[in-house]
Parts: C-alpha cells; sequence; structure tokens
C-alpha cells in the first residue's frame, strides 16, 4: 500500500537492530501517520490488546514476530529452560485477543518450527525470525491472491451494468491496514481499480471504535478509490434502494463449516443483504479457519471490550485529538467486539485458493488436505 507515493507494510522489522519491531500505530490515524517501536515482547502483547495494531491479519504477523522477540529475550537462559520461557511468552500473546484465530496459529507456527530445530539457542532464534518474517510475506501474497479471484465477482457486476460503477459496502477495515499488505475485503476492490472497473466503496463508519471511518476510508483516500462514509444504520436503507451492488467483510475467524466472526454489526448487514438478494461474501486467508469449530454461533468466543470505547469518542479539531463523553455519565455500557453470520447467509467465501460455498464441503474442497483431520 503507498501513503503519499511511498510504499509500506504494516509491521516489520527494525534494520539492524535485532528484536525490534515497527508497526503504523493506528490509533493516531487518520490524523497522523505514527511509526511505532516495538522492543520486547511486553511491548507487542500491549499493542495488539490496545489496538495499536488490528486486524486478524496483521495480529497474526505481529504476533509471529512477537515470539521471535520472545526467543532473543530468552537467548540467554540455560538450553533447558529456553523453551519453556518461550512458549509462556506465546501463551501470554495467545490471550491478548481471543477472537482471531490467527493470533494463536501463528504462535503455534513459530513455536513448532523453533521446537524442530534443535537445541542449539541461537540456532532456534534465527528459525523463529524466518518463521515470523516468512508468515508476514504470506500474509501479503495470499491477500493479493484474494484480489486476483474476488476481482472477477466484481468484473461480472460491472459488465451487468454495462460499466456504471460497482456500489460496494464493507464493514470495519479489513484492508491493508488489518493485514501486512493489499487486506482482504478491500484486496477485490483495489484490483478493480487498477483494472480500470469503476468502483464506489460505502464505508461503515464501524462503532464504537471506528475503523471504517478512521482506517477504512483513509486507506481508500490514499490510493484513490472513490467511497462515501456511512453511519452504520445506513446500509440495510441502501440495500432497499439498490444502491448497493456486492456486500464484501473479512472475518477474525471462520469455522470450516462456513460461520464467519467479524466486527459487530457484520450480521446485520448480511441480514439485509438477503432479504434483498444482495451477494454477501467474506474474504479470508487460510490463516483465519478453525479447523475444529462446527458452530461459529455457539463456539467462537466474542470479545467483550472496555465500555470507555461505547462512551467516549475520539476527533480532531485545530489539529488537536479530543476525546469526549458521549453517554450519560452514569449510564453503564456493554462492548461486544463481533458477531457470528451464519453459513446461511454468506454467499461464498473468498480466499487464496479461490472462492468457494461457506460449508463445510466447500471450503474442504479447496483445502483437501484438512479432510484427514475431519
Amino acid at each position: 500500500m503507498n501513503i503519499q507515493g511511498k510504499h509500506y507494510r504494516t509491521v516489520w522489522l527494525k534494520e539492524n537492530e535485532p528484536g525490534i519491531v515497527q508497526i503504523i500505530d493506528q490509533r493516531f490515524l487518520p490524523f497522523e501517520l505514527v511509526i511505532e517501536d516495538l522492543s520486547s515482547v511486553a511491548d507487542t502483547a500491549v499493542a495488539i490488546k490496545e489496538m495499536h495494531a488490528r486486524g486478524a491479519g496483521l495480529i497474526g504477523a505481529l504476533a509471529g514476530f512477537g515470539m521471535y522477540q520472545a526467543a532473543v529475550e530468552s537467548a540467554h537462559l540455560p538450553a533447558a529452560d529456553f523453551m519453556s520461557a518461550v512458549e509462556k511468552d506465546g501463551e501470554y500473546l495467545k490471550s491478548t485477543r481471543p477472537t482471531a484465530v490467527n493470533l494463536e496459529w501463528a504462535v503455534r507456527r513459530v513455536v513448532s518450527a523453533m521446537q524442530a530445530a534443535g537445541a542449539d539457542v541461537s540456532a532456534i532464534v534465527a528459525i523463529a525470525k524466518q518463521t515470523a518474517l516468512d508468515i508476514a510475506d504470506e500474509d501479503a501474497d495470499y491477500c493479493r491472491r484474494i484480489g486476483e479471484h474476488g476481482v472477477e465477482l466484481i468484473a461480472e457486476i460491472s459488465r451487468r451494468k454495462n460499466g456504471a460503477p460497482v456500489n460496494i459496502l464493507t464493514h470495519c477495515n479489513a484492508g491493508w491496514l488489518a493485514f501486512v499488505d493489499y487486506g482482504t475485503a478491500t484486496a477485490p476492490i483495489y484490483a478493480a481499480f487498477e483494472r480500470g472497473i469503476p468502483v464506489h466503496v460505502w464505508v461503515d463508519e464501524t462503532r464504537p471504535r471506528n475503523q471504517g471511518a478512521r482506517l477504512t476510508a483513509w486507506e481508500l483516500g490514499q490510493h484513490g478509490v472513490p467511497h462515501t462514509v456511512i453511519a452504520d444504520n445506513t446500509g440495510g436503507h441502501l440495500m432497499q434502494h439498490q444502491m448497493v451492488d456486492f456486500v464484501i467483510t473479512g472475518a477474525d475467524r471462520v469455522t470450516y463449516t462456513g460461520d464467519a466472526a467479524n466486527k459487530i454489526g457484520t450480521y446485520l448487514k448480511a441480514l439485509a443483504a438477503k432479504d434483498n438478494n444482495i451477494p454477501f461474501y467474506v474474504a479470508l486467508p487460510s490463516s483465519t479457519f478453525d479447523w475444529v469449530m462446527t458452530d461459529g454461533v455457539n463456539q467462537i468466543p466474542v470479545e467483550e471490550r472496555e465500555s470507555e470505547e461505547v462512551r467516549f469518542i475520539e476527533g480532531v479539531e485545530d489539529n488537536v485529538v479530543h476525546k469526549v463523553r458521549l453517554t450519560p455519565e452514569n449510564s453503564p455500557a456493554a462492548n461486544f467486539g463481533f458477531d457470528v453470520t451464519p453459513s446461511r447467509l454468506i454467499s461464498g467465501l473468498i480466499t487464496e485458493r479461490g472462492i468457494c460455498a461457506a460449508s463445510d464441503e466447500g471450503v474442504l474442497a479447496l483445502y483437501p488436505e484438512k479432510r484427514q483431520t475431519k
């Protein structure tokens, strides 16, 4: 993704400084571009938990780098104590955000690679670093491929509309900022834009943290994609009046049976899309699949966050960021971070391997190697 003509990823290792991870601190967007140095696994855990970095793919990649940091920090320990210390740090990282499966997947992957590397601690640290880099590179490549597959859906709608702009609605931020590069829900949009297919994106504000209004709108603007920010409750009205052609979201965890957990409010968009015969797709890399759970509504853990995110809102005036209270001072607030869209409401899943039905047969046809575990 380019910012003022310069390419950025969302996470990377600081050059010539072992164990230092750098991220775009998303808390300051769209008001200011801040690059944050994460100097320890503790820093990385805080960055994930407090959403300096957020989005399923990005926190997975960041957790991978966190495990590399854990290895660097424990390298002075005797070999007999090294892995237990690293695994403890892995449990700490996994506890920071319970809904997104990518985080746990990345920690397990790095730990497994370290366990297979032998007894030499320096070799294990090197393996941890390389595995983290591989996770980040794969995330970017998978998102690019999601764009290649998903753009065909947009192109078909464009042909039916005789080249009139394709109106796409998305929820939250499943863009470049939520992954290492490209994004999932935005990857087909960017691919369509690059092909010259006219597109327009309806951007849900996505209360309570406003990731749509603050992040998705910002990155679409940086890329030059036409878009309009709307209040969260506007989507149903737009669909009723044929102002939406296509709905696409990301996901934080998808069961192999096709149920998808995404930012709170996604389920309502899926219901409105179903009622108005509008295609509703979920875009995800394979690292977002949960290969154990079968019933997303009843099995996927839904994170409950601090009520302050609901009660307060941030904005900018005279180039100064202000935080103001929205609610009566003594009114309690509930803050469920995610909801689950059942597979019956999903038109299809867009993955790095192609598009499939939101069902166990559809998913396992794309990932046949997983059948033996079922």
